[in-house]
């Protein structure tokens, strides 16, 4: 299953008050200043707080922008490594707004979840999960911003962006590439530069994206069927009680 069908594809949206999406690896400590867009990697979180099994990948496809660009600036007081805090101004989205379209894949670096491989029961319950609001708490960049999802048809309802042919941003963060992913044992992340048309962004897989970096070496944790996890029958059966 390497591309997109009505068993393994979602819609939906996802609105909050605000969102602070910016690069994982500037937030140790100091400001912090909200990307206008959200990144691959945040919307793929979603997706996981939707519905997640390390037997599948989610790819994010498309991302539509429906309320225009707000920020709003916030003292804050994050707790530092070495105790204590600092008084920090956070700028964040306020009143955001968009639409997803996304799909899973199975993962084929983890063959010891292949009879887990049902599409049809990891789709019912990721369908029955997004209905419910998701099985994990949305959070739209960072915990202190709380999301909400439900299902919609993508690019339906008008946008604050249908009008603009083509608007470029930035070089930004776009995800990570974990091991159990990409079948090595290291750690990347990726950046590359979106360009929005009409108010739809289309990403690049992981793997296409201009910018690659390399952090470290990392281990993927080992997962056993019926042990560790549990299978995608059992999933189902309790979804649909």
């Amino acid at each position: 299953m390497n591309h997109l069908t009505p068993k393994n594809s979602i819609e939906f949206k996802v609105w909050g008050r605000y969102a602070l999406f910016t690069d994982p690896l500037t937030k140790l400590g100091g400001e912090k200043f909200s990307y206008h867009i959200p990144t691959y990697e945040a919307l793929k979180g979603m997706c996981k707080s939707i519905y997640w099994k390390p037997t599948l990948i989610w790819i994010i496809d498309k991302v539509r922008i429906i309320k225009p660009f707000r920020t709003q600036s916030k003292g804050m007081k994050p707790i530092k490594l070495g105790g204590g805090n600092d008084l920090s101004i956070y700028t964040f989205l306020s009143d955001v707004e968009y639409q997803v379209q996304a799909h899973f894949e199975w993962n084929m670096h983890r063959p010891e979840l292949a009879n887990d491989r049902i599409d049809g029961k990891h789709f019912d319950i990721a369908r029955r999960s997004l209905e419910r609001g998701g099985r994990q708490d949305i959070f739209l960049g960072t915990r202190d911003c709380q999301g909400y999802v439900e299902p919609c048809k993508f690019g339906e309802g008008a946008s604050s962006y249908d009008d603009i042919p083509e608007l470029g941003f930035d070089l930004m963060f776009h995800s990570f590439g974990y091991p159990d992913e990409i079948g090595e044992e290291k750690f990347f992340s990726y950046h590359w530069h979106p360009i929005m048309r009409r108010s739809v962004i289309e990403f690049p897989r992981p793997k296409d994206c201009p910018v690659s970096k390399f952090i470290r070496e990392m281990t993927p944790k080992v997962f056993d069927e019926n042990k560790t996890i549990k299978s995608v029958g059992q999933e189902h059966m309790e979804v649909v009680k």
